[in-house]
C-alpha cells in the first residue's frame, strides 16, 4: 500500500482530484480539516484539553467546541493559536497513523491518501511514501475562489500570502499534477502515476 500526501495552495482543486481518485481506485482518503473536527468532538483527549485551555464558555449548547468563540479568543490573544494547534495537530496525526496501521493489514486498500494545505509544514514528509503537489496557476486559483466561495480579492490575497510558494511546494513534492486547465488532463496525470504503481506491485 502506498501512503500519499496531497497538498497545494488554496483553490488548486485538491478536493476534486481526490473525488476522482475515490471513485476510481481502491483507497482510503482523509481530509485533515475533517479529521481535525473529529478529534475535537466531546469525549476525546483534544476536546478536554481545548476546554481547559479556552474555558467552559467555549463549549456551545450542543456540547461541541464553538468555532466562533474559539476564533474570538484567538483574535483577542493571538498566542492561543499555537497552543490550540499544539493540541489539535498531534491528535490529527495520531488518528491518521492509527487508520494507516489498520489500512496496511492484509486485504487493505492499495492507496492511503491524506490531504491538507499544511502537510509539509506539519512534518508529514517523514511519514508519506510520496507527496503530491496539486498545482494551478494563480490566476486560475483566484477565479475559482471568487466563483465558488465568493472570496474578495483581499481575502484571496491574504490566504495565498500565508501559504507556501510554488517553488517551496515543488521542492518538497515528488509528483506534480497540473490542474490549471482541462480536468480530463488532470485525471490522466493521476491515472498515469497510479497505474504505474499498480503495475509495479503486480510485478513484485
Amino acid at each position: 500500500m502506498l501512503f500519499i500526501g496531497i497538498t497545494g495552495g488554496v483553490g488548486a482543486g485538491k478536493s476534486r482530484i481526490l473525488d476522482y481518485i475515490r471513485e476510481n481506485y481502491p483507497c482510503e482518503i482523509y481530509l485533515a480539516d475533517q479529521v481535525a473536527h473529529r478529534v475535537k468532538q466531546p469525549g476525546t483527549k483534544a476536546y478536554e484539553e481545548l476546554v481547559c485551555l479556552l474555558g467552559p464558555e467555549a463549549v456551545g449548547r450542543d456540547g461541541e467546541i464553538d468555532k466562533g468563540v474559539m476564533a474570538e479568543k484567538i483574535f483577542a490573544e493571538p498566542s492561543l493559536l499555537k497552543r490550540v494547534n499544539d493540541i489539535v495537530h498531534p491528535a490529527v496525526k495520531e488518528f491518521l497513523l492509527e487508520r494507516l496501521a489498520l489500512a496496511r493489514r492484509p486485504g487493505g486498500p492499495a492507496f492511503f491518501f491524506v490531504e491538507a494545505a499544511l502537510l509539509i509544514e506539519g512534518g508529514y514528509l517523514a511519514l508519506v511514501d510520496e507527496m503530491w503537489y496539486i498545482y494551478a496557476n494563480e490566476e486560475v486559483r483566484r477565479a475559482r475562489l471568487a466563483a465558488s466561495r465568493g472570496y474578495s480579492r483581499e481575502r484571496i490575497r491574504g490566504i495565498m500570502s500565508s501559504q507556501l510558494t510554488e517553488e517551496q511546494f515543488r521542492e518538497n513534492c515528488s509528483f506534480v499534477i497540473d490542474n490549471s486547465g482541462d480536468f480530463e488532463s488532470s485525471c490522466r496525470q493521476v491515472d498515469e502515476r497510479l497505474a504505474g504503481v499498480i503495475v509495479q506491485n503486480d510485478i513484485d
